[in-house]
């Protein structure tokens, strides 16, 4: 993969120096860590390491990100309320059908 596609800001800090891992090969990144849920990792031939922070997304709600005219609608949707475009058609609740 192409370090320009993973690098989205190329303005690193250094938050440790000198990190030493411990016998089993760990190290302690503590403050260094955003508010991910997880990273993608990313080494390259001279071992630098990449932590790429990544949120996950519920199996139940992927089909929006693989069904891209649908995930287009909805950004746009969004976009149009925030440009308040919306219009209110008065509340459903009255249809609204819950299944338990």
């Amino acid at each position: 993969m192409s370090v320009l596609a993973v690098l989205k800001n190329s303005d690193f800090q250094l938050v440790s120096e000198f990190s030493q891992p411990d016998a089993k090969k760990r190290l302690s990144l503590g403050a260094a860590l955003a508010s991910a849920t997880a990273y993608n990792i990313y080494r390259n031939s001279l071992g630098q390491l990449i932590l790429d922070p990544v949120k996950t997304v519920p199996a139940s709600e992927m089909w929006l990100y693989e069904n891209a005219p649908a995930l287009a609608s909805v950004k746009q949707g969004l976009r149009e309320s925030a440009e308040g475009k919306s219009i209110y058609r008065g509340s459903f609740a009255k249809a609204a059908r819950i299944d338990r």
